[in-house]
């Protein structure tokens, strides 16, 4: 008796190309969503720039201005601990500023700021003030009494305010205060954005010891400079 043979149903193990139709349609429609998303994304571009472009036209925004209407030292002494030869920095500082805002349809709206006072880099004082709104073409001022309470300096701070107390022209002092400031324009309001002041060219004279009339920094030559913060996830710049 003859044995019969009967094809095997299992898969040859050998694939099946894909049509060239299938394929140049894949790649067409890959090659479509490119092109308009791209053509979106400048599209989106595009009308941004038209609408900065416009609101700068209609408005004419400008940069707030600050600048040092005052700055007296009430307090400012360095004792020593004999124990641990450790030096101490005890101060009050008051401070009277100036905002304009130079604009005359915008609306600047200020957070509560965070105010320093420096010696080349020594922290003289630590301070605050309220938030505060500054209408246009106005001038806000702006008054904060501000100190440190017995700051223990390591050697280098000590021998950097040794040196400049000992200047004719009196104590080089800079002012940087940190805030967040809101734009409204008219109905238009926009997200608040951090900005960073910073005031240099004060000389502070101390007062003598003793004395109860606090001495008056000489700010004839102070310049303040406001710069934005723009915080990227965990940086800022």
């Amino acid at each position: 008796m003859t044995d019969r043979v009967y094809p095997s149903t299992k898969p040859n193990g050998t694939s099946h190309p894909i049509p060239p139709h299938r394929q140049f349609s894949c790649r067409r429609c890959f090659c479509l969503t490119c092109f308009w998303s791209i053509l979106i994304l400048i599209a989106i571009l595009l009308l941004a720039a038209i609408a900065a472009a416009a609101l700068y036209v209609l408005y004419r925004p400008h940069r707030p201005l600050f600048s040092v209407t005052s700055l007296r030292i009430s307090t400012f002494n360095l004792t020593t601990t004999p124990s641990d030869d450790s030096t101490h920095l005890t101060t009050k500082i008051n401070i009277t500023l100036s905002a304009k805002n130079p604009n005359k349809k915008i609306i600047f709206l200020y957070d509560p700021t965070s105010i320093t006072v420096l010696s080349n880099s020594v922290h003289l004082s630590n301070g605050s003030f309220a938030n505060f709104t500054n209408s246009p073409d106005n001038i806000s001022i702006i008054h904060t009494s501000m100190g440190l309470n017995s700051q223990v300096l390591d050697a280098d701070s000590l021998n950097s305010l040794k040196s400049d107390l000992k200047r004719k022209n009196g104590l080089p002092m800079e002012i940087v205060m940190d805030t967040m400031v809101g734009v409204k324009m008219e109905k238009l309001k926009m997200k608040k954005i951090g900005i960073r002041v910073k005031c240099d060219g004060i000389h502070g004279l101390v007062p003598k010891p003793k004395t109860l009339t606090p001495a008056l920094a000489n700010t004839s030559n102070a310049k303040c400079k406001v710069d934005l913060r723009i915080k990227i996830f965990k940086w800022t710049f």
